[in-house]
């Protein structure tokens, strides 16, 4: 009994330790959005170049992310996990420091692929720590952990950053003690897969993405980050200038956002998808974002943009977790690690995309434009996967 109770409170430990790492990736960018008019103020920085402040760890991440996945297959994911998580930390932290745009963006890509190894780390060790109903419960709690951290960020973002933007940056070094707990936790542990000699990981990734299916998904994660990302960018912006919104207020209509998201994928995400499939489940969330997406430059009522903010968040909440469904439902599991890292790979490709493309559209526009664009890319990104049986 004593055993027993022993490797339950241990495993329940390295539970709490991946998933506090894994909400380490949305807090990236979210605790950086609420101070981002402040810090474009302080610095003098053009608006239009900005926005890459808070998207430019999502390309690296990109990046990185699907080659940790790999080498999370090919080894213990621990190795990829911990010197992540110390690295997070410090190029975190290093941002605050910054004076100037490109030192910033460059601490910001490092950022990027230190978040890169612990989202693939952390993928590869919850698919290896769990099995069949287990790891669909594991990884439900990673999803509701990235969307409640998601909200919780962004709040906390704008309250630490509300007497100087710098202050927000600091918050990156909680990683730096979890890191050290990871290490103490999963020291000694095997979490290494076992390989059989016919296991051949680049023809299995080869035959994997010639399914065009995975292809349509992968495209889908993208376009459905680049949705969301615009609105964390755009919308502390708009509501800057239009309703002189301090940064707690910001971060508080972004919380909401992830307010939303929270309710739809714990209760109704699953339910939806049962009555009129995952694809209608994912072309009605796009609805519902491309909606409120319209209707935030129209509102005249400050308090409207709470009610916006919870109906785009319950949209996204459709979305995500079908997409994902998906993704997984077609992942051969000696490679989880490496399908499930390029999805998430893909996903801040769409989020580093954001603000280049509207950005692009603000250099000759407005703010208002770059809503109703978004807009456009939500709907048309509701049809892609209804066009394939």
């Amino acid at each position: 009994m004593f055993n027993t109770s022993k490797m339950w409170a241990q495993d329940n430990y390295r539970l709490f330790i991946i998933l506090a790492a894994g909400s380490l990736t949305p807090m990236a960018g979210g605790v950086v959005a609420p101070v981002l008019p402040d810090l474009i103020a302080y610095l003098h920085l053009d608006p239009v170049l900005a926005g890459s402040l808070v998207s430019m760890h999502s390309l690296t991440i990109a990046l990185a992310a699907p080659l940790f996945g790999i080498l999370a297959d090919k080894m213990s994911p621990t190795k990829v996990l911990v010197p992540g998580l110390i690295s997070y930390g410090i190029f975190g932290i290093l941002g605050g420091f910054m004076t100037t745009f490109w030192p910033l963006l460059l601490t910001r890509a490092l950022l990027g692929i230190a978040s890169g190894a612990i989202a693939a780390s952390s993928l590869g060790l919850l698919a290896q720590m769990y099995d069949g109903e287990e790891r669909q419960t594991a990884i439900g709690y990673a999803t509701a952990t990235l969307t409640i951290t998601g909200m919780i960020y962004p709040l906390l973002g704008g309250i630490v950053g509300s007497d100087h933007w710098q202050f927000a940056f600091y918050l990156y070094g909680m990683a730096i003690p979890l890191g050290i707990m990871g290490e103490g936790i999963f020291s000694g542990t095997e979490t290494t897969k076992k390989k059989t000699s016919s296991f051949n990981l680049g023809g299995q990734i080869s035959e994997l993405f010639n399914n065009s299916l995975i292809w349509l998904v992968l495209l889908t994660i993208a376009l459905a980050s680049l949705v969301m990302y615009s609105a964390i960018i755009y919308t502390p912006l708009y509501l800057k200038n239009t309703f002189s919104t301090p940064a707690e207020l910001n971060g508080l209509v972004l919380a909401l956002k992830a307010v939303g998201a929270t309710i739809i994928s714990a209760f109704g995400a699953k339910l939806i998808a049962k009555f009129i499939s995952q694809r209608g489940a994912i072309a009605l969330g796009f609805g519902m974002m491309a909606l409120m997406l319209i209707i935030v430059p129209n509102v005249a009522i400050f308090q409207l943009v709470f009610v916006t903010a919870i109906c785009f968040g319950m949209g996204f909440g459709l979305v995500l977790p079908n997409l994902y469904g998906i993704l997984a439902n077609v992942a051969p599991l000696k490679i989880q690690s490496t399908v499930l890292a390029a999805g998430t790979g893909v996903g801040f490709l769409g989020q580093f995309f954001a603000p280049v493309i509207l950005g692009f559209i603000l250099s000759f526009s407005n703010l208002e434009s770059v809503f109703y664009a978004t807009a456009i890319i939500a709907m048309l990104s509701g049809c892609i996967l209804l066009i394939k049986r």
